[in-house]
C-alpha cells in the first residue's frame, strides 16, 4: 500500500506506510536535531572522490564522505554521507545512508536518512526506506515498510578503511584512518572507542609510550596519527587483531573485525 498526498499540518511523530494519514501542502515534521554534530570545515574529509558527469554525482556504496555535497541535476547515494547534500533530485538508495541535511526539488528514499530534510516538492519513502528528524515537503509517497518519524535515534557507528597495516620485520608502524575508521554521526571523535582483541604477533599501543600494550584508543587518537601496531620480531605468519567500536552510548559496531597485519 503506498500514501500519497500533499499534506499541510504536522505529521505525527511517527508514520509507517501502513497508516493513512490526511495530508496537504507544504507540512513538516519537526524534532531537534541537535544531537547531529555538523563538521567544521577542518575535520570534513573525503575517503574518496564522488563519480561525476553530465550533472549527475554517484556516491559509490564502497565510499564514506564528510562535508557538503552540491550536485547538479541529480545525487545518487549508495554510500555513506555525514554533512550537506544539495540537488535538483536527490535519491538514496537502499545501501545509502545520509546524516546532516538534505535540500531537493525531489526526493526518492530507500536507504536511511536522518537530520534537516527540506524537499520543495516531492519525497519518495520506499518500502526500505526511514527517514528521521525535521521534515519539511511539498507532496509525500510512501510505501508499506517505509518510515518517516521524528524521533530521532542513537546511530550505532560503523567501521570503515581497509582493514590492513603493513609493518617492518620487529618494527611498528602507525596505524591510520585509511585502516581502520570509524563513522558516526552522532559523537565526536574523542566519543568513539576502539575495543582491541584476538592480537597475534606483536602489540597496540600509543606513540607516547611505544612500549605499553594497550587495548583501547579513540577514533580522536588514530586522527592524530597516535596508535600504533609493535611487530614482536618472532613470526611473520598470521599476524593480525581484532577491533569493534563502542559510541558513547555503548551502541558497538558489531562484532570484531580483523586486521591483517603484512609483515615485510
Amino acid at each position: 500500500m503506498s500514501i500519497f498526498g500533499s499534506p499541510s499540518q504536522k505529521e505525527d511523530s511517527k508514520t509507517s506506510g501502513e497508516e493513512s494519514t490526511e495530508q496537504q501542502s507544504s507540512s513538516t515534521l519537526s524534532k531537534p536535531v541537535s544531537s547531529l554534530k555538523p563538521q567544521s570545515p577542518a575535520s570534513r574529509s573525503t575517503s574518496q572522490s564522488p563519480s561525476t558527469g553530465n550533472g549527475k554525482t554517484l556516491i559509490r556504496e564502497d565510499m564514506s564522505i564528510r562535508g557538503e555535497l552540491h550536485g547538479g541535476q541529480s545525487i545518487d547515494v549508495l554510500g555513506y554521507v555525514e554533512g550537506t547534500v544539495s540537488a535538483g533530485s536527490i535519491q538514496i538508495h537502499e545501501s545509502g545512508q545520509l546524516y546532516g541535511t538534505l535540500v531537493s526539488d525531489n526526493a526518492t528514499i530507500s536507504g536511511t536518512v536522518q537530520g534537516d530534510i527540506r524537499v520543495k516538492h516531492l519525497i519518495n519513502i520506499l518500502s526500505t526506506g526511514a527517514v528521521t528528524g525535521d521534515i519539511e515537503y511539498g507532496q509525500l509517497a510512501l510505501e508499506s515498510g517505509g518510515e518517516l518519524s521524528a524521533e530521532l535515534r542513537n546511530v550505532p557507528p560503523t567501521l570503515s578503511g581497509d582493514h590492513e597495516v603493513n609493518v617492518a620485520f620487529g618494527g611498528s608502524v602507525t596505524i591510520t584512518a585509511e585502516d581502520i575508521n570509524a563513522l558516526d554521526p552522532d559523537n565526536d571523535a574523542s566519543e568513539l572507542t576502539f575495543e582491541v582483541s584476538n592480537i597475534r604477533n606483536g602489540f597496540v599501543s600509543k606513540s607516547n609510550a611505544p612500549d605499553v600494550s594497550v587495548t583501547n584508543f579513540t577514533q580522536a587518537e588514530i586522527e592524530a596519527n597516535q596508535v600504533l601496531f609493535v611487530h614482536d620480531g618472532k613470526s611473520r605468519s598470521g599476524t593480525q587483531f581484532d577491533v569493534f567500536v563502542r559510541d558513547a552510548s555503548g551502541a558497538t559496531s558489531g562484532d570484531p573485525q580483523t586486521v591483517a597485519v603484512v609483515v615485510e
